[in-house]
């Protein structure tokens, strides 16, 4: 098996590095084959309906109590890289379409108090994941496992249940409001190494994930120190891990 070191340095814990696979449409269908011999979480498990003839084609529409994460701020910068093949697996994973992002309803208004914090300093947010179906984890578990990446379980990057499966916890970082560009974190999102861990950074990296950090604690939410861009958001009571997918 790899060690973390090892696995990083090629290119496993970056959302841009190499993975072993022929194409990322392959891997796609590849994980689902993975996924398919596992147990299922223990989770509720919900039926859509397919979309009808006032529905965009493929896609469905949120659980209760979640919103539609751009039809709350339109401001906040979406690119959901788990529903592409720019992530840590090398392949889209399953539950997840281009294109939204949902959160819960609180999530959702306390994020966009984050946005308009922001925007004073010329800042914005650009969301990477939000709510994940939790068959994208079970699948996030399978690559693990298949790839002898198991250590990324352990060490706590990957996790078997998680609480974006709950719809209050999402990965971000902080843009340019202005040109989009996304501001030096130190590391690229998704690496999964000491380096991506909050109190790694020094100079003006460690200056924008506190400037990050600071923003979103302000509005309720929990940072994760391993990963600088991972937040939850404070809650008395979770809600339920779920697994409806973005689109059918």
């Amino acid at each position: 098996m790899l060690g973390l070191a090892a696995a990083v340095a090629a290119g496993v814990g970056g959302c841009r590095g190499p993975t072993p696979s022929p194409t990322p449409t392959k891997q796609g269908r590849d994980l689902e084959a993975l996924t398919s011999d596992l147990p299922d979480p223990a989770i509720p498990k919900f039926d859509v309906a397919p979309p009808g003839p006032t529905k965009r084609p493929n896609r469905s529409d949120p659980p209760k109590g979640f919103v539609v994460l751009d039809a709350i701020e339109t401001t906040i910068r979406i690119d959901m890289r788990y529903a592409t093949a720019d992530n840590f697996t090398g392949a889209p994973l399953p539950g997840y379409l281009p294109g939204s992002a949902w959160l819960t309803e609180d999530a959702a208004d306390a994020l966009a108090k984050v946005q308009h914090d922001l925007a004073s300093e010329g800042l914005g947010l650009l969301v990477f994941d939000a709510y994940r179906p939790a068959r994208a984890t079970k699948a996030m578990v399978a690559w693990a496992e298949a790839t002898k990446h198991t250590q990324l379980l352990s060490d706590g990057y990957i996790a078997r249940v998680s609480n974006h499966n709950r719809g209050h916890t999402l990965d971000l970082t902080l843009v340019s409001l202005g040109s989009g560009k996304e501001l030096d974190m130190g590391t690229p999102w998704d690496t999964f190494s000491e380096a991506s861990h909050y109190a790694s950074a020094t100079g003006k990296p460690m200056s924008n994930r506190r400037r990050l950090r600071v923003a979103m604690k302000k509005r309720g939410f929990v940072p994760y120190d391993k990963e600088w861009w991972h937040f939850s958001l404070r809650v008395e009571t979770d809600p339920p891990t779920l697994d409806v997918p973005y689109g059918t």
